[in-house]
């Protein structure tokens, strides 16, 4: 059913909780591909007081980022027994829920696989979710992960 699945991830424990359900798609379904996905936020110049970050500090930074999350991605692919499915990885620059919607529409994906918070009521709204964005945004199927330990919606 699904042949291409999509696992965003920051470098969380929390989102890391997705990695038991991505071993059963690989050991239960024939599923081709997976791509770990992580995105960085945009590092844009700044100007801080009389402080000016140069254009060769940021495309530093820019580079040491990436290669870190490269690196990251690679560490957890390497978890993986796979088979016939393959493991491959993006890394990404922008607002996460924008670029995740928009690799998936753009790419084949056929399910986005995903942890959440799980919050609810006030704390969701203060805080934001990319979850639920993504939610909203994604023209496909997300099956999102509650991380253990996290807030459950109970009946006061």
């Amino acid at each position: 059913m699904y042949q291409k699945i999509m696992v965003p991830l920051d470098g969380s424990e929390l989102a890391e909780c997705v990695l038991p359900h991505v071993e059963a798609f690989i050991s239960q379904c024939q599923i081709r591909t997976i791509v770990f996905v992580r995105i960085l936020e945009a590092i844009t110049p700044a100007i801080a007081g009389e402080y000016a970050i140069s254009m060769d500090d940021l495309e530093s930074r820019e580079s040491a980022r990436k290669s870190e999350a490269k690196e990251y991605l690679q560490q957890i692919m390497n978890r993986f027994q796979t088979g016939t499915t393959n493991l491959e990885m993006e890394i990404l620059i922008g607002r996460p829920a924008d670029r995740l919607a928009d690799y998936a529409d753009n790419n084949n994906v056929d399910l986005i696989l995903m942890a959440t918070h799980g919050r609810s009521g006030v704390s969701r709204w203060v805080r934001g979710s990319v979850a639920d964005r993504i939610l909203r945004a994604a023209s496909v199927p997300v099956l999102m992960i509650r991380a253990p330990g996290t807030a459950t919606d109970k009946p006061v």
